[in-house]
């Protein structure tokens, strides 16, 4: 089954004319997001390109739970849906690079928007005991995102650059993996038209949260960069 939606991904990939963009992503690029709330930035992508067909859309809940969680999430879903975009639940970002549909594919753009280990409410977001299962949860993302990259992509995780989240300490995590940070791109969430961010976890999750000092991390392994760095010392070298 895997094999048959990898294949079909990448005929539908290969297949696209013209290019189209919105901020950091195209129509060409094989994009996965994860952890999508009522998917409205997945819809927002592929409304902007016109097609979803090179894109993957998942969700950590079931498609029952989503409902409850994220009734705004029905109408996103039936544009995804028309748009030919790959649809799956109950992705789970420590083990996705296993999933029987994702495991043979590769990713130009893997894109973790606000991530979230899901709130408590004996918990505030400064407690340690919370910080810790948050950057747990990242972690994960990472090594298994490193497993699933084309060979020049990038792993975007947009977060809050404030307190407490900047003690999530997201580089050193991206860096446990093999990751280095290309670039931070301040996250404006007027330039994705229908987006809108929801809460994670169950407490109040359709429910939106305040946008403050939000980037963009754009991550590459780092074994691409250096052999980036390589050819361009021997193009160098050719040219004196």
């Amino acid at each position: 089954m895997g094999e048959l939606y990898s294949e079909h991904f990448t005929k539908k990939t290969s297949s696209q004319r013209s290019v189209k963009w919105i901020t950091h992503y195209n129509s060409t690029q094989r994009i996965l997001l994860v952890g999508e709330g009522d998917f409205s930035f997945s819809a927002c992508l592929a409304n902007a390109f016109g097609s979803a067909k090179n894109m993957v859309a998942t969700s950590l809940d079931s498609k029952a739970t989503l409902y409850w969680k994220q009734w705004s999430s029905e109408a996103h879903l039936q544009d995804l849906k028309e748009l030919r975009c790959v649809i799956l639940y109950k992705i789970d970002v420590k083990n996705m690079h296993e999933h029987k549909v994702l495991k043979n594919m590769k990713f130009d753009r893997i894109i973790f928007n606000f991530p979230h280990a899901g709130h408590d409410p004996l918990l505030k977001e400064s407690d340690k005991k919370l910080i810790m299962k948050h950057r747990k949860l990242l972690e994960n993302f990472f090594m298994s995102s490193s497993k699933m990259l084309s060979e020049e992509g990038e792993v975007h995780v947009t977060h809050r650059n404030d307190y407490p989240y900047r003690k999530w300490k997201l580089e050193k995590l991206a860096k446990k993996a093999g990751f280095v940070l290309v670039e931070m791109v301040e996250f404006m969430k007027e330039k994705y038209p229908g987006y809108h961010n929801k809460r994670g976890g169950s407490i109040k999750s359709n429910k939106k949260f305040p946008l403050k000092e939000c980037f963009t991390f754009k991550f590459s392994l780092e074994k691409s960069l250096e052999e980036d760095d390589g050819l361009i010392m021997k193009m160098s070298s050719l040219l004196l």
